[in-house]
């Protein structure tokens, strides 16, 4: 990712771990390539929910002007390696800052963190790639497209054969809910819960989920499709600027034939639309996986994304539940009695980062 270069002498910028969250959230309002992630937001809930803590590196001038920023969470786990991340448990983050002097410092401050730590290992999801540290632009793509001027409009640019499908949703008795209220809460974590054991991975933390929605406020709700009264398919999203970020989401084993899913992300982008958003970010897929065949569906072309690490002895942490390394354990985890998943899910999960 090239940088623009901005006139000010490196040798007067200086790294800085004492900044207070109000700078940094100014600073990342105001930087185009800024996501959700790099707010502190997001970092100070992922601390408070998993114990990873949170380093900011901030590069400042002598008036104490930020010119950039890097959010780091130390994951700590015996099960997935020790490593510092940007940001913990995103899909995104990585250094942000205005030009390459300032991305050489903030990568190489990274670097010093981990050495002082004793820590193996730092992933940069996004951002820029530093010298020297092995980058992978062929494993994830993200899929954003713009949010259009009405639902007659929005349902043109799906292609013919999942429109069909997105209006079988509309045709359907399904009704939509949105709210951060303990109910609201409580449907989703059930329904994302047995979607991910349903996928053979452990769920997070409940804890997870209700500090970000603490954290940023009405910057996040959740969208919920019921039908006769129950609720079938729900997604988390987070709010920045012009876009929205549908985060976590999924459908129980009704909402496939219901086409809830299809009703779920279609009422999302209407919601958004209502409240002044201009762009629907679908999120990270693995590259050939199902889910990225979903979204390009919707119309929404591929971009691949870079994501950086460093680490002391060249190697990188494998979280991939895809890797032959975890098949096994992936089968076993799709047969445990949801009860069982959900008791012991958060305590493995807390651990991906």
């Amino acid at each position: 990712m090239k940088m623009e270069n901005h006139a000010f002498a490196p040798d007067a910028l200086h790294i800085t771990t004492d900044v207070g969250d109000a700078a940094v959230d100014a600073f990342v309002a105001q930087m185009a390539a800024a996501t959700p992630f790099h707010r502190t937001a997001w970092g100070r809930a992922i601390e408070a929910a998993t114990g990873h803590k949170l380093h900011k590196l901030a590069l400042v001038d002598g008036t104490g002007a930020l010119h950039g920023i890097l959010p780091l969470h130390h994951v700590r786990s015996r099960l997935f390696g020790n490593a510092l991340v940007s940001a913990g448990f995103a899909v995104n983050g990585g250094i942000l800052a205005e030009g390459d002097a300032a991305a050489v410092l903030l990568g190489k401050a990274a670097t010093d963190l981990a050495t002082k730590l004793g820590v193996p290992a730092v992933e940069l999801r996004g951002g820029p790639t530093p010298d020297g540290w092995q980058s992978v632009s062929d494993a994830h793509v993200g899929f954003v497209g713009p949010i259009l001027a009405d639902d007659d409009a929005q349902l043109a640019a799906i292609p013919r054969k999942h429109r069909a499908e997105v209006r079988k949703a509309l045709s359907n008795d399904l009704t939509i809910r949105v709210g951060r209220d303990a109910a609201a809460r409580a449907d989703h974590y059930r329904i994302y819960a047995t979607s991910v054991r349903n996928l053979g991975t452990p769920v997070f933390p409940r804890a997870l989920f209700n500090t970000v929605l603490d954290n940023f406020g009405e910057d996040a709700d959740i969208l919920t499709i019921h039908h006769q009264g129950a609720a079938v398919a729900s997604v988390l999203s987070l709010y920045d600027k012009d876009t929205v970020y549908p985060f976590w989401g999924g459908g129980t084993q009704a909402a496939r034939g219901l086409r809830a899913n299809e009703m779920l992300y279609f009422a999302l982008m209407r919601h958004a639309r209502t409240h002044g958003r201009t762009r629907f970010d679908f999120g990270r897929s693995k590259v050939g996986s199902g889910p990225a065949a979903y979204k390009k569906n919707w119309g929404f072309d591929a971009m691949p994304l870079c994501y950086s690490h460093w680490s002391q002895d060249g190697g990188s942490r494998d979280i991939n539940p895809n890797s032959a390394k975890y098949r096994a354990m992936v089968t076993m985890w799709q047969r445990l009695p949801l009860p069982l998943a959900n008791f012991l899910g958060p305590l493995i999960a807390r651990q991906l980062g």
